[in-house]
Order: structure tokens, then C-alpha cells, then sequence
């Protein structure tokens, strides 16, 4: 697989990794108890987005190796996924 592939697929998975590492530990103001007249109470007291980044970065980097693996040593072809049985060709 070419690098600039590997580290496109890796850019998609960090992307969609931040979704779910962003709602992780925040604490909204109402929970705090010091509501910022005029915001949402809900709104995160601290985003610890540098903590996030980090978090986000190890769990994309664990999922793209397993996402590598599976392509490198062809542990799943598509003709295992039904739904892709109709696109292989019938002589592979």
C-alpha cells in the first residue's frame, strides 16, 4: 500500500475518532455550579482539547494499525462481505 494512502486513511480515522474522544470528562457549568451569565449551562467548563488531541491521536493510531494488518495480511477479502459478493469478479 502506497504511504500516501496509509496516511490518508489514517487522517479519516483521526476525523472520525475525535467524535468520539471529544465528550470524554466534560464537565458542563451547571454541573460546576458557575453558570456564565448568557452561555448554555451545559457548555464545558474546560475543553482540555490538548488532552483530547493526544487521546484522539493514540486511539486512531490503534485503530489504523489493526485496519493495516487486516489489509496487509488479507485477514478480510471483500467477497467475505455480503454485500460486496456481487462486486468480485467470479473467476478470483
Amino acid at each position: 500500500m502506497p504511504i500516501v494512502t496509509a496516511i490518508a486513511i489514517y487522517f479519516v480515522i483521526w476525523w472520525l475518532s475525535l467524535f468520539v474522544v471529544l465528550p470524554w470528562g466534560i464537565r458542563g457549568q451547571h454541573e460546576d455550579g458557575v453558570v456564565v451569565k448568557g452561555s448554555e449551562p451545559g457548555a464545558p467548563t474546560s475543553a482540555m482539547m490538548k488532552k483530547k488531541v493526544i487521546q484522539n491521536s493514540v486511539l486512531a493510531g490503534v485503530i489504523w494499525l489493526v485496519i493495516m494488518i487486516i489489509i496487509k495480511f488479507e485477514l478480510i477479502s471483500l467477497s467475505d462481505i455480503p454485500f460486496f459478493a456481487d462486486l468480485v469478479p467470479k473467476d478470483i
